[in-house]
């Protein structure tokens, strides 16, 4: 006993010495645009906090077009992806570009995507000299971008404990063991709201049942990465180590989300690049003098997109931006920009632009988006309601929260006209109503007790502190399915009803015997 209180007292002496000199972390990026732009943020706020923080970054996923990328104050771990592949990739994504802009976003896509990504996951793993030294710096805790299933097999090659960050809402709920009563909690890609009504609570029991076999698929297409990587007798399966983080991270919180249950390892830290909004360039505010009483429109596609590769949508587009009285900002890569579409005077094209400045910016009146993570944030945190063009992933359910709180619609690419869209415009920004529920989401996703980024920090710390977070895991993850759904119980009760029920009938059969046989020795 006394010995197993000494060795307590120096784990915790250790853990407490550590965190007053800063933990070492590992944090894992290989998928890029947003992703990247998450992971760093994550990785600067550690940071700053004072820990040792490294990324593995995969070059050639981190880049995103007309972004530059920032000095790094933390060290920047890179392998270089083939040149040929890469090429090869980039046109994977711009073919599939254009098929979500003509409205075609479906299984197969995410399947082809995934194939891609289980492709580099072997390259990576190969790196076995960068492998190696990762694994010799002795790491406390590594944290991954979970969308990536390979960073699950990085950390499990690099024997880490590890915090899973998931860059979007609750897509994986089921994977990860969350609670998802089907009445009121809406499945991935289901694009229903918390409110259903019989019919929709129908669909969306079919559509928990073929999230299932998505989910096998998933991992089927990852079994050839953990075969040729993984020795026999340390084979992981994805479906377990879904299950193994110490902690997950969400990129949401419920001033956007639907309420539903969760478990003590699940923190919702959304809005991390959502700020106080800084000064815009002077070139930036010229323009926006212009506008007046009208403000402008913030107009961006998500940082993967920098062009519209369906040149009848972006006319139709640029005509919309032309009917409506606002000065649009819109980051499209002007070197891109057809010659023979005239760019009309109250919209101006960036390569790149400064999004959460521009939406906290006073003037700001609506933000037309795909719908991703991030620019949502960003929009419920400085109040402007939005429009939203979904192109593909999580796009489709984001902007059908958007809806169910009245900030915003949204409009297929393929429905858009320059009539239609215009109108949708002057609908969301003369409305006031979108602008004043905008404005109480804005109110509610700031007087929250502790930010995003302290969130982060804290719970990183008492993950280290504590030597883990399985403090936190319900027990549920150790039980066989059966006894976790009490099929095991329900089958007990089963048989002891099907027994009283027998020895009910055999005793009335007995006596209502008993009772015809006095009958008739009293006739006789």
């Amino acid at each position: 006993m006394a010995t197993g209180r000494l060795h307590f007292l120096l784990v915790f002496l250790t853990q407490q010495l550590l965190l007053t000199h800063g933990a070492k972390i590992l944090t894992i990026c290989l998928v890029g645009g947003s992703h990247y732009l998450l992971m760093d943020e994550i990785s600067r706020v550690l940071h700053t906090n004072g820990h040792d923080v490294r990324m593995f970054l995969q070059v050639g996923e981190g880049m995103m077009p007309g972004y530059k990328l920032k000095a790094s104050p933390y060290p920047v771990i890179t392998w270089p992806m083939d040149e040929n592949y890469l090429k090869e990739f980039n046109g994977f994504i711009k073919e599939h570009q254009r098929e979500f802009f003509m409205g075609r976003s479906g299984l197969h896509s995410y399947f082809e995507f995934l194939k891609q990504i289980s492709h580099q996951c072997k390259h990576t793993l190969n790196q076995k000299a960068i492998l190696k030294s990762l694994k010799d710096d002795k790491y406390d805790i590594a944290i991954i971008d979970a969308f990536n299933p390979c960073t699950f097999l990085i950390s499990e090659k690099l024997g880490l404990r590890y915090i899973a960050f998931f860059p979007g809402t609750f897509a994986n709920a089921i994977e990860v063991g969350l609670p998802t009563p089907l009445s009121y909690v809406p499945i991935y890609q289901s694009q229903l709201s918390d409110r259903m009504d019989f019919f929709q609570r129908v669909k969306n029991t079919f559509m928990y049942f073929a999230s299932r076999m998505v989910d096998l698929k998933v991992q089927a297409i990852f079994e050839e990465v953990i075969t040729e990587h993984f020795a026999v007798e340390s084979r992981p399966a994805i479906s377990d180590l879904y299950l193994k983080p110490e902690l997950w991270f969400y990129n949401t919180d419920f001033t956007f989300d639907f309420a539903r249950p969760l478990l003590p390892h699940i923190q919702c830290i959304g809005g991390l690049m959502a700020k106080p909004a800084k000064p815009v360039s002077q070139e930036l505010e010229d323009f926006i003098s212009q506008s007046g009483e009208s403000g402008f429109i913030v107009v961006s596609l998500g940082s993967m997109v920098a062009s519209c590769p369906q040149k009848e949508l972006l006319k139709e587009m640029n005509g919309a931006f032309a009917k409506v009285p606002q000065k649009v900002i819109w980051r499209y890569h002007r070197s891109q920009w057809p010659t023979d579409v005239e760019l009309p005077p109250n919209v101006k094209l960036m390569d790149w632009i400064s999004q959460n400045d521009l939406l906290g910016h006073p003037k700001a009146r609506l933000l037309v988006t795909h719908g991703g993570m991030n620019s949502l944030m960003e929009a419920i945190y400085h109040g402007v309601p939005v429009v939203g063009i979904p192109l593909f992933g999580d796009q489709f359910d984001n902007l059908v929260r958007i809806k169910a709180k009245h900030i915003g619609t949204s409009i297929p690419p393929d429905q858009i006209t320059a009539d239609h869209f215009a109108n949708i415009i002057r609908q969301i920004t003369e409305d006031v109503s979108y602008k004043s529920e905008a404005m109480k989401l804005s109110a509610i996703r700031k007087s929250r007790p502790f930010p995003p980024d302290q969130q982060l920090v804290r719970w990183v710390e008492h993950i280290i502190r504590s030597g883990g977070g399985r403090h936190l895991h319900p027990y549920a993850f150790q039980q066989p399915w059966y006894q976790q759904y009490l099929l095991d119980v329900i089958l007990f009760i089963t048989i002891c009803l099907i027994l009283v029920i027998y020895l009910i009938v055999k005793i009335l059969t007995f006596l209502a015997k008993k009772l015809c046989s006095r009958q008739k020795q009293k006739q006789t």
